[in-house]
């Protein structure tokens, strides 16, 4: 046998004896390095994204979702049907229900029709209608698709949203955002691929939100969604203790990353690699977060822009001028979540409260994109887990009524990154109960959010437990091609 330091044996025996050094044993090894050595350079970084992807031409180079949790209405913000007035207070026809499933808090209750408790405004050379409570966004009307014939197959909040953002109703599966960062990565190796903002509310909020919405399910941890906070620390644990210098904790982790690599050559863990990679990310980022949530270089007129909650951090308003400073950092998915949609009372007031708070800055993100010549190649996609049902929640004539939740139909919205603007897609029928025209399931348009990417959703996999996923499932699911542009 080969006794010299080349050899397996000798390999094999080594890292034996590491693995057997625990606690003290372990850090006075790492300890003795760090004395004894300069300061080394951070590891080489992998490259962006996956071998062959993107698979076509990017129309879209970067993702803004912004996630309105809790099911607006339809009925109110964009389906406009006159017609349901003569209707009023009538039980809706068996022959438009068709016996189709209601949740356990209306199902004991006739289906009076209630009428819109808005009115609404044909905006733009587009002819898009908009309810009355969105009067910014009705300005930006002629860059906007309306696609009002989205559908679901989920009725309650969590597998409806889980269904949404992930493909699939039940937590464990990788969200798009996580699909997007494992395919392409991102440019930008100060920031994370994906990053997520929960507006801070200035009430209560008896919605809850999971982490599994932004998670990488059965992907490897390093593409979940970092969330960025509204406290001293945007990051958790990423601020170093006081009087820890830069050099000194290059220094720790260079040592910590040697050792790290050790581990992953014996075991072949590739959550090992990922936490080498999360490491170096963090180093990074103790540098570039502070900067990026420092708001105090924007001028008076972008606060203006996009109304007066944006100065308070954490608002909607301010992550949607974050947003916008990270889409021009090169941040491939950045998700906004905006909770407390969810009307089943007092409709007039508690759906006008979030447009309140979400009106001005999504339209001041629109403008501020498209001024800074950014929204031609960032996909901005506006929507909700599903819309709202025809049917008043309670008494229909009471200002206590609301709706309860509807994933037969609902809109959603996209623009720029090749969206066709200023067009409306797909129909309901009268009730805004059912899909007439051109319906587009939520992997339909998962598969055209990969698309403008670059991305073939078809042939974009991971194989986990013998099968290879994929973010739009078996089930044949399309590019809805009549929203390109």
């Amino acid at each position: 046998m080969n006794s010299g330091n080349d050899s397996p044996a000798f390999g094999l025996a080594r890292r034996h004896f590491l693995g057997q050094c625990a606690g003290f044993g372990l850090g006075a090894i790492a300890l003795e390095e760090l004395l004894n050595r300069p300061a080394q350079a951070a590891p080489a970084e992998p490259p962006v994204g996956l071998p062959g992807l993107p698979h076509g031409f990017q129309r879209a180079k970067r993702v803004i979702y912004l996630t309105q949790s809790g099911g607006p209405s339809q009925l109110e913000l964009f389906d406009h049907k006159p017609g349901l007035e003569k209707w009023a207070g009538t039980e809706l026809p068996d022959s438009v229900r068709m016996g189709q499933r209601l949740t356990s808090m209306t199902a004991s209750q006739k289906q009076l029709i209630m009428p819109a408790r808005t009115t609404f405004e044909t905006c733009g050379q587009s002819g898009a209608t908009i309810g009355e409570w969105l009067p910014r966004l009705k300005t930006v009307a002629d860059d906007l698709c309306f696609v009002k014939s989205m559908y679901t197959d989920q009725i309650n909040h969590a597998p409806a949203m889980t269904k949404f953002l992930t493909g699939h109703q039940l937590a464990g599966r990788p969200c798009v955002g996580s699909w997007v960062s494992y395919g392409l990565g991102s440019d930008n190796r100060n920031l994370p691929d994906f990053l997520v903002l929960i507006s801070k509310m200035q009430r209560p909020s008896d919605q809850p939100l999971y982490d599994h919405y932004w998670g990488s399910g059965f992907l490897p941890s390093r593409y979940q969604g970092v969330k960025l906070r509204n406290a001293r620390d945007p990051v958790l644990y990423l601020r170093d203790p006081d009087g820890l210098s830069r050099s000194v904790r290059r220094d720790m982790l260079s040592g910590l990353n040697e050792l790290n690599e050790l581990h992953q050559t014996e075991t072949g863990d590739p959550e090992i690699g990922t936490r080498i990679r999360q490491y170096e990310m963090a180093f990074r980022m103790q540098a570039s977060v502070p900067e990026l949530t420092d708001l105090s270089g924007e001028t008076e007129a972008t606060f203006e822009l996009y109304g007066p909650e944006s100065r308070r951090p954490g608002s909607y308003a301010a992550n949607c001028i974050l947003a916008r400073r990270l889409a021009e950092r090169g941040v491939r998915f950045i998700q906004l979540v905006h909770p407390d949609w969810d009307h089943h009372s007092r409709l007039p007031s508690w759906c006008v409260a979030r447009c309140r708070d979400t009106d001005q800055p999504t339209a001041g993100l629109m403008t501020d994109l498209k001024q800074r010549g950014l929204l031609d190649d960032t996909l901005v996609v506006w929507g909700g887990e599903f819309g709202r049902g025809v049917a008043g929640q309670g008494d229909w004539k009471s200002i206590e009524a609301g709706r309860d939740h509807h994933p037969r139909c609902f809109t959603v919205w996209l623009a720029g990154g090749g969206i066709k603007p200023g067009i409306t897609y797909g129909k309901t029928d009268d009730f805004s109960y059912n899909v007439a025209e051109n319906g587009v399931h939520v992997s339909d348009l998962h598969a055209t959010v990969l698309h403008l990417l670059g991305i073939d959703h078809q042939r974009f996999t991971y194989r986990f437990s013998g099968l290879d996923f994929r973010l739009t499932g078996v089930e044949e699911h399309h590019v809805v091609k009549g929203i390109l542009a």
